[in-house]
């Protein structure tokens, strides 16, 4: 008997929940110290109340996970499925299968807001960070420059827009750069890891505003799920179907911006989630949004948790930077997607 859409849905995001747990714990136990996941479990289970469990663990197994490897994963967790949620709000409004927050060059604007901030010394005010709003301000100027530039005659051409976003990318990249090259010596070490990426001692304070920025902003997205369904037919077409079409366009691209805002500001520049995940969950689940977004989210997640794992086991106790890690999985991927002679969603 042939399972309803609602019911394969539920399957499909049951099953990226339990595969994002196993991931998640397969990667605490990862590392220098090696934590059986029983061993996990016991400590994660100790500290929910009224759970009473036998103490046979030393407390060093206990301060690195809880201290040092859970809160890596958890931004990770929360980095991936920010940074695939907006690939996919950014292909929909775009109509284009290229487009993410990496190659439009808003992940660039997004870190150069955060670079900035950081460099005149206002990244934090009253301790609380300012991080994420410099980014957000960052990512939406970049976002609208792309757009402007590659607008021509009132139409924005797929290609034109790949352009201007590699362009605007590579400018900003340039200016981090330099940036970089006139901190003291002491910060350019910092700086370096940001512009390829790093998951490395997030602040407490800031993943909890990043995580709130993301979640808000993903269900403020997905309420617009099946305006993105039929965009896919046409912006005239979608108008005729009821869509305000403008309205749509620019909150979600202010809340994709936000997202990736927040991201960046949390770790750097992390290149290709936004593309590769997207396009794997199409293919798998299909194309309606109203899935694709949210299993999108739950393999973005796994999949940076994975990559930031690779990261740093594979030439431990050396540390390489997660924006390697991707860009080695997204550059193919990249590559594959501009050689398919069909660019349609399906």
């Amino acid at each position: 008997m042939a399972l309803s859409r609602n019911t394969k849905w539920l399957l499909w995001l049951g099953g990226l929940w339990i595969f994002l747990v196993l991931v998640t714990v397969v990667s605490s136990g990862l590392g220098a110290a090696r934590i059986s996941p029983s061993r996990i479990l016991q400590i994660v289970s100790s500290r929910i109340p009224l759970v009473n469990i036998e103490r046979n663990w030393h407390d060093t197994d206990e301060d690195i996970l809880m201290k040092v490897r859970l809160p890596r994963v958890l931004i990770a967790c929360v980095v991936g499925a920010g940074l695939a949620l907006a690939g996919v709000v950014f292909q929909a409004l775009l109509r284009n299968p290229l487009a993410e927050p990496y190659i439009l060059g808003v992940s660039s604007g997004g870190s150069l807001g955060a670079v900035i901030a950081i460099i005149l010394g206002i990244s934090s005010i009253k301790g609380l960070s300012t991080l994420p709003f410099f980014a957000f301000l960052g990512a939406l100027s970049t976002m609208f420059l792309v757009y402007s530039i590659a607008r021509i005659g009132g139409r924005v051409p797929t290609h034109t827009l790949l352009l201007a976003g590699v362009i605007v990318n590579a400018f900003f990249a340039a200016i981090i750069m330099f940036l970089v090259s006139i901190v003291r010596a002491d910060e350019t070490h910092r700086f370096l890891l940001w512009s390829m990426g790093n998951l490395e001692l997030v602040e407490t304070k800031l993943t909890v505003m990043v995580m709130s920025l993301i979640i808000l902003g993903g269900f403020a997205l997905y309420y617009h799920a099946q305006a993105f369904n039929l965009f896919s037919l046409g912006e005239e077409s979608a108008a005729q179907l009821g869509v305000e079409v403008e309205r749509v366009k620019k909150m979600a691209f202010v809340l994709a911006s936000l997202i990736t805002g927040a991201a960046v500001s949390a770790c750097g520049i992390i290149g290709f989630v936004g593309l590769i995940v997207p396009h794997m969950v199409r293919m798998t689940i299909g194309a309606d949004h109203r899935i694709l977004m949210p299993t999108s989210a739950l393999a973005g997640a796994s999949f940076l948790v994975a990559a930031d794992t690779v990261a740093r086991t594979i030439i431990a106790p050396t540390e390489i930077p997660v924006g390697v890690v991707t860009a080695i999985c997204g550059g193919p991927f990249f590559i594959y997607l501009l050689r398919r002679k069909r660019t349609s969603f399906a």
